[in-house]
């Protein structure tokens, strides 16, 4: 079951798609579709995390290569963009502060709508986000929903987040089917000296190979 609903005043409406992207892969692909289809998106627009605040402790691939990998992978898609915001800036790469350059840095006018997608493995963290009242009411979350229980919120949300925060979440559930692959075991099928693993788009295969990363062949 999908959920859409309509941002009151919306004259576009941009899909923000944040994430490590380390590297990205067909599940992420699969859930843009997703979302643009059932919320009539105009556009998408990933944005690699310099310095995801969740994953400070892990070493990510170099910036740009990330960066690279979202271009090669989206390169077909002419209303999806990659943009290096969070390179620019200092610091954790905190989602509101991104959220609050995103229009200007895209030329898009105020009225724009920007409609973040998250995954559903992000909301038991999600009320220690920095700022997420403010988040939540400046943006319209798209919770990508990937098991049996689609719509239901953490308990403790409830006792953390306004309820316009907590209504925002329920009415923006996106359920799909379970995500091709993930990041986590792409890297590791990579360092085991997997040239093609499965899910992994074949431009972004060919780049891994050819910058030797992830303990690929360079």
């Amino acid at each position: 079951m999908t959920h859409s609903y309509t941002a009151p005043g919306s004259a576009r409406r941009l899909g923000l798609f944040g994430g490590s992207f380390d590297p990205i892969h067909s599940g992420h692909l699969a859930a843009a579709h997703a979302a643009q289809a059932a919320f009539h998106l105009d556009r998408v627009v990933f944005v690699p995390a310099a310095q995801p605040p969740h994953k400070l402790g892990r070493k990510l691939a170099p910036g740009p290569d990330r960066m690279e990998m979202v271009r090669l992978a989206i390169a077909d898609e002419p209303t999806w963009s990659a943009c290096d915001l969070e390179f620019e800036r200092s610091g954790p790469s905190y989602t509101l502060d991104t959220v609050r350059q995103l229009r200007a840095r895209l030329g898009e006018d105020s009225p724009a709508s920007i409609w973040l997608l998250l995954g559903s493995d992000n909301l038991p963290g999600l009320s220690g986000w920095h700022g997420v009242e403010a988040l939540l009411k400046e943006v319209w979350p798209i919770v990508i929903q990937r098991d049996q229980d689609a719509g239901a919120l953490p308990v403790k949300f409830d006792e953390s987040l306004t309820p316009e925060a907590v209504e925002r979440l329920r009415a923006g559930f996106l359920t799909l089917p379970v995500a091709p692959g993930r990041s986590t075991d792409l890297r590791e099928a990579l360092g085991d000296g997997q040239e093609d693993p499965e899910h992994l788009p074949e431009a972004v295969a060919t780049y891994i190979r050819s910058r030797g990363l992830y303990g690929g062949q360079g």
